[in-house]
């Protein structure tokens, strides 16, 4: 019998199954020392159908890596005592959230906290002697009855525009505050109070204040840009405003000298779905010297927008100051990569303190900042930890410590994925991505698939996409391209769609089928596409205008913009995208509206959406569906019961699979016969 040896055996491509193999690092805090980072590594479990976190523990000194914590759980936001003896995070267990210490070398945990809601921002004091957070108990809308908590209520009094949340359900109706925990006697303590919710919230280094942000305009809902900075004493009292320009304000952070903070924001609270630009602000403690924009000319979000399966999209950043107060660091989405810069604390233009074609997931400074730990991906990686000194700018100094993934590398082969560069109609370039499958042969014919993110201000990126190797695992080239309209490009770029989706988006979308068709190994007659969310959207909006495609796959997607309005959770904003409302400019509304094109469809199409979607409701989906069933088109739906808008970054894994599956099985009908 001959034997088989590592170089003659073949590796398969990636699997849907792969999914429960892949570990994803999510977060991560570097001690005071900087000479350990802890880290959080999410799993899938087959057998349980969940999702687990747990914390380790990595020595920068020997390279060496344990596991901190264990168990079934999801264990997150670990942060260091300023003494570096206490390792505080945040666990879910028993479907209650609890705040635990443990000391960084292991030993028994000690649970401080147990209640029934979410716990956001944890942070010590700098005495270490409490523990600060915001907090959102769960309430059960209306049902009092302590017997009775966990079955539906008799009835649901709705008096907000926003009452919902995709993926959290029906909001509590008691609005998240700032508290504090005493170490010693374990006390809660209320910092804040009030009607609306106070949120983010930053303890300065003295120890004296506590800065947060809010909401106070007469309708919050309506005017939810019109954020507000605020300060309260520590020990209690009350609180003060400290003057901003009228827009957005998230994340604060306290100078090292407690006399200036810095958030994120931009001053134009009529902004259209996220096109103006978050930028690093600072002001005075007592609101001199006045807010300022510490770096107008940099044309781009101060925080990560890229897109991937392999984490959820996060559109809020953290910023973290130097210890002598002359620089903050911040993440920002830059042409595809995910970077971390730092910009001067009186002004200017920012320095790219790590650069490269990845995407950095999250990071952690300490206040001495010399060295940066970072979550980085990349095309074929979705995530280990490494670090990099914070005052150069380039990817050979860097350090990695980690390989959560090695099966990606030893056990299965992964299509190539290339970055690519194209022409619009009016010349204008586009970036994309192209993957071919594993065992590519440019003498081939290939069937290729169009992908389209969400968003629309979002941008794919150079970091690991599991769906996009599945389909090429599969024998599909996959393109998927940054059209006008997303992000990582500046304002311009995104606002190109503002009041007109379908218009400069498709037109790039359809160059990308151009160049896709340019290719010799492109079997021109066999194309698809498909996308979620807004790539549902635009894939309704394609095949609503064009028989290119040979089959379509529409995921969670919009159909008619006037239905929208009222059924999404947040569907009320888009009169900022759209100048108006469907009662004010309808025409607008309907020109937009992919259903209005639907008799022109002939591409054979695939409806996918989730049943607990409230981001695109499943009403969305369903007028699809009936309309081309009624006009005798190609058209089947698959739903999925009790999922979210987000099914394919965290839905249930094995309801994940399915998808995957019958996005290909789909396909493979239409496209490889």
């Amino acid at each position: 019998m001959k034997k088989t040896t590592r170089k003659s055996r073949k590796r398969p491509g990636i699997s849907a199954q792969d999914l429960y193999r892949l570990r994803i690092p999510t977060g991560l805090a570097l001690s005071p020392d900087e000479r350990r980072v802890a880290y959080t590594v999410e799993r899938m479990d087959e057998k349980e159908r969940k999702y687990f976190t747990n914390i380790f523990m990595l020595n920068l000194v020997d390279g060496e890596s344990r596991q901190f914590t264990h168990g079934d759980w999801v264990d997150g936001q670990p942060v260091w005592s300023h003494d570096g003896e206490q390792l505080a995070f945040v666990s879910t267990r028993d479907k209650k959230t609890g705040i635990y210490v443990m000391p960084p070398a292991g030993g028994a945990e000690r649970q401080l906290l147990e209640i029934e809601g979410s716990i956001s921002n944890l942070q010590w004091t700098p005495d270490d002697r409490q523990l600060v957070f915001g907090l959102q108990y769960r309430d059960s809308h209306f049902v009092e009855d302590e017997k009775k908590k966990k079955e539906e209520p008799v009835f649901r009094h709705i008096t907000r525009l926003f009452f919902r949340l995709d993926g959290a359900g029906y909001l509590p109706t008691r609005p998240a505050q700032v508290f504090a925990l005493n170490l010693e006697d374990v006390k809660l303590r209320q910092i804040t109070k009030g009607k609306r919710e106070n949120t983010m919230p930053h303890v300065s280094p003295d120890g004296q204040w506590v800065a947060y942000v809010s909401n106070r305009a007469k309708d919050q809902d309506l005017d939810g840009l019109r954020m507000d900075l605020f300060v309260v004493p520590f020990v209690g009292g009350k609180e003060r405003r400290i003057p901003t320009p009228a827009g957005p304000c998230y994340s604060p952070a306290f100078s090292p000298d407690s006399k200036k903070i810095v958030y994120l924001g931009h001053d134009n609270p009529n902004d259209n779905w996220g096109t103006t630009n978050f930028h690093v602000w600072a002001v005075g403690m007592g609101g001199r010297p006045a807010a300022k924009d510490l770096m107008p000319r940099f044309d781009r979000m101060a925080f990560d927008q890229s897109i991937t399966d392999t984490s959820d999209f996060h559109d809020a950043g953290a910023l973290s100051w130097s210890a002598d107060g002359k620089r903050i660091v911040f993440a920002s989405s830059d042409t595809g990569a995910n970077n971390l810069f730092s910009v001067p604390a009186r002004g200017g233009s920012p320095t790219r303190l790590f650069k490269g074609k990845c995407h950095i997931k999250a990071y952690s400074v300490n206040g001495k900042t010399r060295t940066a730990a970072m979550v980085w991906a990349d095309l074929s990686n979705p995530g280990d930890i490494i670090t990099a000194p914070t005052s150069y700018g380039g990817e050979t100094k860097m350090k990695k410590y980690t390989e959560l993934n090695p099966f990606l590398r030893t056990e299965v082969k992964l299509g190539r994925t290339r970055e690519v560069w194209f022409k619009s109609f009016d010349g204008t370039k586009v970036q994309g991505w192209l993957v071919t499958p594993p065992e590519f042969k440019a003498t081939r014919k290939y069937p290729g698939i169009l992908q389209i993110h969400g968003g629309p201000k979002a941008q794919y990126g150079f970091s690991f996409f599991h769906e996009m190797q599945y389909l090429a695992a599969k024998g599909y080239a996959v393109f998927y391209t940054n059209p006008r309209g997303g992000a990582g490009r500046g304002e311009t770029w995104a606002a190109a769609i503002n009041e007109g989706w379908g218009d400069l988006d498709y037109k790039d979308c359809m160059a990308a089928a151009d160049w896709m068709e340019s290719q010799k190994f492109i079997n021109t007659s066999k194309m698809g596409v498909t996308g979620g969310s807004y790539g549902g959207y635009m894939t309704n909006w394609m095949i609503g205008h064009t028989n290119r495609f040979k089959a379509a796959v529409t995921q969670r997607s919009v159909v008619d913009l006037a239905s929208f309005v009222g059924s999404s959770d947040i569907g009320f904003d888009l009169y900022r995208e759209f100048d108006g409302w469907p009662w004010t400019n309808r025409e607008n509304y309907d020109k937009c509206s992919p259903i209005t094109y639907f008799n022109k469809v002939k591409t054979p199409v695939l409806i996918i959406h989730s049943e607990k979607d409230l981001r695109c409701h499943i009403e969305q989906a369903e007028q699809m569906f009936v309309k081309l069933k009624v006009l005798g088109k190609k058209v089947e739906m698959v739903r999925f019961p009790e999922e979210p808008h987000g099914l394919s970054r965290h839905g249930r894994p094995d309801r994940r699979i399915a998808r995957l599956e019958w996005i290909l099985k789909w396909f493979d009908r239409y496209l490889k016969k």
